[in-house]
Parts: C-alpha cells; sequence; structure tokens
C-alpha cells in the first residue's frame, strides 16, 4: 500500500471572505471527500487545514545559527492552505475520488510519498 499526499492550492481570500453558509458547504465537500474515500477502500493517515500563508514562518540557516522571518513568502496568487495524507492499493481510483474534492477546490495536487525503506 502506497501513501499519497493531496495538496489542496488555494487562494486565501476566497475562504478568508466567504460567508459562514459558504464556508458550511465548503465543509460538507471535505466531508463527502473522505466518506468516500472510506467506502472506496482508501484510509485517510493524515492532513490539515494549514493557517493563512501570513502566520508562516521561514527558517534558514543550520542548527547554531537560525534565522526566523515572519511570513507571507510566496508570491502566487495560490497557496497550500491544506492537505490530506491517503494510504491507497488503488491510486487511480484515488485520483477519481479526487475529482470531488476537485469541485470545490480545483485543481489539486497528488503526490506519492516516499517510503524512507526507499532511499538509498
Amino acid at each position: 500500500m502506497s501513501t499519497y499526499a493531496i495538496l489542496i492550492p488555494s487562494g486565501e481570500e476566497r475562504w478568508a471572505s466567504a460567508g459562514p453558509e459558504d464556508k458550511k458547504n465548503g465543509y460538507a465537500v471535505h466531508g463527502d471527500f473522505t466518506r468516500l474515500l472510506a467506502e472506496r477502500g482508501h484510509k485517510i493517515v493524515g492532513g490539515a487545514e494549514l493557517t493563512p500563508s501570513a502566520q508562516t514562518r521561514l527558517v534558514r540557516g543550520s542548527l547554531d545559527d537560525v534565522t526566523v522571518t515572519d511570513g507571507p513568502f510566496a508570491e502566487a496568487a495560490e497557496q497550500i492552505t491544506g492537505f490530506y495524507l491517503v494510504e491507497t492499493d488503488d491510486p487511480e481510483d484515488l485520483l477519481q475520488v479526487c475529482g470531488r474534492l476537485s469541485e470545490l477546490e480545483g485543481p489539486l495536487e497528488v503526490r506519492r510519498t516516499v517510503d524512507m525503506g526507499e532511499r538509498p
């Protein structure tokens, strides 16, 4: 079984300006997505909604010489606003189920994670 990260790049302004009903509907889509994953044999093993990019902290340096700078840093219109980690034996079906979430969030990035045993 492999694990996949589903990254959700979205325009933060859209969510920040959404009213209570829009947010409720958005969370309902995420609930439907997680239900579909379970029904089709995929297992969520992690994930989170992320705080806004303005709360980002960038760390540079080394153990003995760290510089921390407050964000935001990306100048892109979209930021990673959340992610899911999903274990599956059927990555093609996982991509199909991701279509449900894409209806709300737009394009999603799906990447297989590297198993620590696969590294040289």
